[in-house]
């Protein structure tokens, strides 16, 4: 038997790891862990992403189901669920699709290392990327760290064939013919139920597409797809939308671009997790003032796009994102927080948090990281909603009480804080 062990990619349609151990022609069981070595790290029972996982496994087994197969869903460590899957099944090979964050990594060292002990073959395929690893890479041989070089190089080397789909549906009859399986409950994982959380569709027009480029900036309006979730858990396949993006918006290509070049710059420059690219960055002091790093993790800066942003994260789990950038510039450069603790308050909260593309987007925010917005760029929040919310729409949902007196005073003024913060990070960078 073949298993098919399902991590980012919890779909049947157009998968690189379920086509690859169905064609062996031999049962194929799917499986996923409850990764206990992850969620135990999750600080609380209420998390949205973890329901996320949870509805579309049952959407996932629900489609087995009618295949005649059914999906084994485990709770604990990955060692822990493949001494028991090897002792349950007589297991021939693991097929499973890359993760290119340290801790995969790691733990498919791991489990690769268990399965050949028992002569049990481990086989990882590219699946959640147009291009990985060395893909593209400068005419020398090394990574790029630029990003416009990088795409142009990315889009002259993407063909029909890096974006066609895996024809799975073809082969779904050597799918392990099995009764069904109960799934584990929220409640039998440690987590609560969240009935009221409403996800964004994986249904996405092509007008939406069209006209990203005029739309995507103004956070008032439905312009952008909201697909993010579904990329990072693997609901719908990259393939198949950047298929769509070639065809229809170049700029919203670019966006699909940019996964695939945060996961690269990840893959080549580890430290990123916990140090700036850019190393001589970690030598600025930042001020690290917790009462308004509080100020702002609950949106009660007085900077009302600002506040906006963060009430809409902590109330939805999604922040739109050009409001993502003005909130990262305003912690990192009007407050001088350590870019760190932002990436660390998104990492809880966003429900399409990945690790390559959070830490990307902070260190652009801050100026340390590759291809990053320059260290003397620091948005002006007033300025940034007199272009994307002049009629204050977005900010008047989110910050109703704006025209109040109980709407607090800014925590601080802008030209002072730009003066400071070009201060510390000239005396870091000796500029």
């Amino acid at each position: 038997m073949n298993i098919w062990w399902i991590r980012r990619d919890i779909r049947l349609e157009d998968n690189a790891a379920l086509y690859y151990a169905l064609k062996q022609n031999i049962p194929v069981q799917p499986v996923f862990i409850f990764d206990t070595n992850i969620l135990n790290d999750l600080p609380s029972k209420a998390d949205k992403r973890v329901v996320f996982i949870h509805r579309a496994l049952h959407t996932l087994d629900q489609q087995l189901r009618k295949l005649g197969s059914s999906l084994y869903v485990y709770h604990g460590t990955p060692t822990a669920a493949f001494e028991h899957i090897t002792q349950t099944f007589a297991v021939k090979a693991v097929h499973t699709n890359r993760d290119y964050e340290p801790y995969a990594r790691q733990r498919d060292n791991d489990i690769h290392r268990l399965l050949a002990e028992k002569g049990i073959a481990f086989h990882t395929y590219k699946d959640q990327v147009i291009f990985e690893q060395n893909e593209v890479l400068k005419d020398n041989n090394e990574p790029y760290t630029i990003f416009t070089p990088y795409s142009k190089k990315w889009k002259s080397h993407v063909t029909p064939f890096h974006l066609k789909a895996y024809p799975t549906g073809q082969y779904f009859f050597n799918l392990h013919q099995t009764a069904p399986h109960s799934l584990p409950t929220l409640a039998d994982i440690g987590f609560e139920e969240m009935n009221e959380v409403a996800f964004p569709s994986e249904e996405v027009e092509d007008a939406l597409i069209q006209h990203y480029n005029e739309t995507r900036d103004f956070p008032s309006q439905d312009g952008t797809s909201r697909l993010s979730v579904h990329l990072r858990f693997g609901t719908i396949s990259i393939r198949a939308l950047a298929r769509r993006a070639k065809e229809l918006n170049e700029v919203f290509l670019n966006e699909l671009i940019w996964r695939d070049f945060y996961h690269m710059i990840l893959w080549h420059f580890p430290y990123v997790v916990g140090h700036a690219f850019k190393k001589e960055y970690d030598a600025i002091i930042w001020r690290n003032n917790e009462r308004e790093y509080e100020a702002w993790k609950s949106g009660q800066t007085g900077y009302p796009i600002v506040d906006a942003g963060m009430r809409e994260l902590n109330e939805t789990g999604f922040m739109h994102n050009r409001v993502r950038m003005i909130v990262a510039s305003f912690l990192t450069k009007h407050l001088l927080i350590d870019w760190r603790w932002g990436e660390a308050y998104f990492a809880e909260k966003l429900l399409d948090y990945d690790l390559a593309a959070n830490n990307g987007g902070w260190q652009w925010a801050a100026g340390c990281g590759c291809d990053a917005a320059p260290y003397f760029r620091v948005f002006n929040p007033s300025l940034q909603t007199e272009k994307f919310d002049k009629q204050l729409k977005y900010i008047r949902k989110w910050v109703p009480e704006l025209d109040e007196l109980t709407y607090p005073r800014p925590i601080v003024v802008h030209e002072q804080a730009r003066k400071r913060v070009l201060e510390a990070y000239a005396k870091a960078l000796k500029k």
